[in-house]
């Protein structure tokens, strides 16, 4: 089935995406001659940006990380405590290695890497649903009929250099239905889906040994041949063999190593956490190392309408270990100033504990956490109210965090592409925020 954001009326489509539906069936006609080694997430890392597409030359990170955290996480039980108030419903705060600053008491492993990280504490933004919010995080603007605005990591392998990598640059691990999207820049910038990094990347490898895959790639050329013949004069006549190479190659990649994090000692394993989340973690951390650009990681189920305490600190013990050792892994491996890090959810939650013992949703005043990348770290960038009201002192948008990240990257803000409707839209309508820039 083509993605959605192919199928969107005014969704803008480059010279190679018209050509989808022709390579799409020739792919088809390939797997009915026996070609059934290219799945359909072998079609999908085809379509990755060949070697060499684009430049953007050299930058002070190259990459990005993204900890999403599905379901909108509580400021006051994650990042933006407020002990002892009356909106606190008996969470308290923990010290960190930066005077002045706490975290939510959870985060004892965090507290220690505070120095290379800043808070903006004060978020705000008009949706309050989770796949309006989600779409707001992740592309920095509000849904619109218009367009379907790319991701930030599609941004990121649009703009950013390939250089020698040939696995899929845009990932997202342990993925949800807001798994980061192309957009007008079209489905080969969409995010390449995996599971727990403890399994085998699915469908990378031939079904049948070696002598029966080169008899039906000797079929599919047939096929191919078959279809080139009456087209020679179309631009289209190469995509298809284009899409196969890509994929052998992919196939055949040593980077593919880069998902196997059971190649890290058990020591660093029982570092990051061992669960699924901080699996997800270091696998990011080790595909940044062969040039992947953008790495979701995703931990879901913040959506705390009930027993809001204890969701929260079930998945803050997840969450701490995990982020803490990708700092620590970065820095010590010279790499934290080459990646930025945002932790984020869609939104917050409200500073009234509901009749459920839970907190609501409440995009009127909540956190996100920045690091690396030439982010200053050691900050707490605005306040929110601790009575509880919508009060907010210095105020951000999301547009605002991804004008921060693009120019972290050395993308510019205001470059426009434009949309199928003929609509200039810029990668980011946000102003960057000084005080994290230096």
């Amino acid at each position: 089935m083509e993605p959605l954001n192919n199928r969107h009326p005014y969704s803008f489509r480059s010279s190679a995406d018209d050509a989808l539906p022709t390579r799409r069936g020739v792919l088809k006609l390939g797997m009915a001659a026996g070609a059934s080694w290219l799945t359909g997430v072998a079609e999908l890392l085809a379509q990755q940006p060949a070697p060499g597409e684009r430049s953007a030359g050299e930058t002070r990170a190259q990459s990005v990380i993204l900890l999403w955290l599905e379901g909108g996480p509580s400021q006051l039980e994650t990042f933006d405590p407020h002990p002892g108030s009356p909106i606190a419903g008996g969470t308290k705060a923990i010290a960190t290695r930066v005077p002045g600053l706490q975290l939510a008491e959870d985060f004892e492993q965090l507290a220690d890497q505070m120095q290379s990280v800043s808070l903006v504490r004060s978020i705000v933004t008009k949706e309050g649903d989770h796949t309006r919010g989600a779409y707001l995080a992740k592309t920095g603007y509000r849904p619109n009929p218009t367009a379907v605005h790319p991701s930030i990591g599609a941004i990121c392998c649009h703009e950013l250099a390939v250089g020698g990598t040939e696995i899929p640059r845009h990932i997202s691990i342990l993925p949800s239905s807001s798994a980061g999207r192309g957009g007008f820049l079209g489905s080969r910038y969409d995010a390449f889906r995996i599971g727990d990094p403890a399994q085998p990347v699915s469908d990378v490898a031939g079904w049948v040994d070696q002598e029966r895959f080169q008899r039906r790639l000797g079929d599919l050329n047939v096929v191919d041949r078959a279809f080139e013949r009456p087209r020679r004069t179309l631009l289209a006549v190469d995509q298809p063999r284009h899409t196969l190479k890509a994929a052998r190659r992919i196939m055949s990649s040593e980077q593919l190593a880069a998902f196997e994090v059971s190649q890290e000692p058990r020591g660093v394993l029982r570092r990051y956490g061992d669960t699924p989340f901080g699996r997800g973690c270091l696998a990011a951390r080790r595909l940044i190392e062969v040039g992947v650009r953008c790495v979701e990681v995703n931990l879901t189920g913040w959506d705390s309408h009930a027993e809001n305490h204890k969701i929260q600190r079930r998945l803050v013990r997840t969450l701490d270990p995990a982020f803490a050792a990708l700092l620590a892994d970065l820095r010590e491996r010279d790499a934290l100033k080459r990646t930025v890090v945002l932790c984020a959810g869609e939104f917050g939650r409200t500073p009234r504990i509901n009749a459920l013992d839970g907190r609501d949703h409440w995009p009127n005043g909540f956190s996100v956490a920045l690091a690396g990348g030439g982010i200053r770290g050691g900050l707490a960038v605005g306040e929110t109210d601790p009575h509880g009201s919508r009060d907010v002192k210095d105020p951000h948008a999301y547009a605002d965090i991804h004008a921060t990240i693009l120019t972290a990257l050395g993308i510019d803000r205001g470059k426009e592409n434009i949309s199928r409707a003929g609509r200039p839209i810029r990668l980011s309508e946000g102003e960057p925020i000084k005080a994290l820039l230096g």
